[in-house]
C-alpha cells in the first residue's frame, strides 16, 4: 500500500517534466555525490598510478627497452585494476542511499525507481569512461617516449571500449549486491571474496588441468594461450573477459590467426638428473572467436546482474 501511494504521488507530478530531464537530474545528483565523496578524484589518481608504474618499471629494472609500435593499443588494465575501478565507483552507489536514509527523499521526488537506477548506472559509466580515457591518453603519450612511435592508434577506442565492458561486469555486480544487501561493508566483503576466489582459483585450475575452455566463462583472465602471427611473432593471449579490449584489437590486427592452448606437464620428461616440462597442444581457437565470445559473455553477465539489481530495487520496501 505504501509503495502504491508512493507511485501515485510521483505519477501526478511527472507530467510537466520530461523523462530525459528527470533522468539527467539523477545523473547530475550522482555525479555531484561522487565528487563530494572524492571518489572521482580517487579513480583518476589511481589511473595515473597504474599507468605510471607500467611505463617507469622498465627503467627502474634497468632492462633494455625494445621498440613496440603497438604498446598503446595492446595495453589493457589488469584484473586487479578492473576490479578496483569498479569497486571505487560502484561499491556504495546504492547501499549508501539506504544506510544514510537519503533513499527516502530521493524516491519521494517525481522520479520512478527505474529512472533512479538507470541514472546511477549511467553516472557510473561516465566516471568509468572518463577514468579510462585519462588512463589510455596518458599511457599513449608515455608509450611514445618509452617504446617509440606508435602505430594503428585508430584502434584505441576499441581497447577503451573493451576495458569499459570488462570493468562493467564488476560494476553491475556491485550495484546488484548493494541494492540487495543495502550495506556497503557487506557488499565489499562479498565482492572482494568472489574476486579473490576467482583470481586465485582459476590460475591453479589452469596449471593443474590445463587451459580448459570452461575457464573463459567466468569473470577473469580465462585460459592462457599463444597467438602466432603470419610473420611468426608470438603474443600471450588471455581468453577471458578481463582481456576483452586487447583481444578485440588482436582480432582486428591479425584476422584469421589462431591461438594455441597448451598444457604443461612438468613431471613428464626426465633427462639425466633434470626434469623438463612437456608441452601438449590441447586445442586451437581463432582470435576472432575468442574476442567475440568474450564480448558475448561479458554482456550476458552485465545484463543479468543489472536485471537482478533493477528488480531488487523495484521491490525494495522503504521505511521512513
Amino acid at each position: 500500500m505504501k509503495y502504491d501511494n508512493e507511485q501515485q504521488t510521483q505519477e501526478s507530478s511527472r507530467g510537466s517534466v520530461s523523462w530525459f530531464r528527470r533522468f539527467m537530474a539523477v545523473v547530475h545528483y550522482e555525479m555531484l555525490w561522487n565528487i563530494r565523496k572524492k571518489k572521482f578524484i580517487g579513480v583518476i589518481a589511481f589511473a595515473f598510478l597504474i599507468s605510471s608504474i607500467g611505463l617507469v618499471l622498465p627503467f627502474i629494472l634497468g632492462d633494455v627497452i625494445p621498440q613496440n609500435a603497438h604498446f598503446a593499443i595492446t595495453y589493457g588494465a589488469d584484473s586487479l585494476s578492473l576490479f578496483l575501478f569498479a569497486l571505487v565507483i560502484a561499491m556504495n552507489s546504492m547501499s549508501s542511499e539506504f544506510e544514510s536514509g537519503t533513499i527516502v527523499p530521493l524516491l519521494t521526488k517525481p522520479v520512478s525507481r527505474t529512472t533512479v537506477f538507470l541514472g546511477k548506472l549511467f553516472a557510473a559509466f561516465i566516471v568509468l569512461l572518463i577514468s579510462f580515457t585519462v588512463l589510455f591518453t596518458y599511457t599513449t603519450v608515455g608509450s611514445i617516449f618509452v617504446f617509440g612511435a606508435q602505430s594503428d592508434l585508430g584502434l584505441l577506442p576499441v581497447v577503451l571500449f573493451g576495458n569499459i565492458i570488462s570493468a562493467f561486469i564488476w560494476v553491475s555486480m556491485l550495484l546488484a549486491m548493494g541494492t540487495i544487501t543495502k550495506n556497503t561493508i557487506l557488499t565489499v566483503i562479498i565482492a572482494a571474496g568472489l574476486f579473490i576466489s576467482l583470481f586465485m582459483a582459476l590460475p591453479i585450475v589452469s596449471v593443474l588441468s590445463g587451459p580448459s575452455t570452461a575457464l573463459n566463462y567466468f569473470p577473469g583472465t580465462g585460459a592462457t594461450g599463444t597467438l602466432i602471427t603470419a610473420d611468426n611473432s608470438e603474443f600471450s593471449v588471455n581468453a577471458g573477459t578481463d582481456s576483452l579490449g586487447v583481444n578485440m584489437v588482436y582480432a582486428l590486427l591479425y584476422p584469421g590467426q589462431n591461438v594455441n592452448f597448451f598444457k604443461t606437464d612438468i613431471w613428464s620428461i626426465q633427462i639425466g638428473d633434470q626434469t623438463l616440462p612437456a608441452m601438449e597442444l590441447l586445442y586451437t581457437e581463432s582470435i576472432g572467436f575468442i574476442a567475440l565470445r568474450g564480448l558475448v559473455i561479458a554482456l550476458a553477465y552485465i545484463v543479468v546482474f543489472l536485471l537482478i539489481g533493477w528488480l531488487a530495487f523495484k521491490k525494495t520496501q522503504i521505511n521512513e
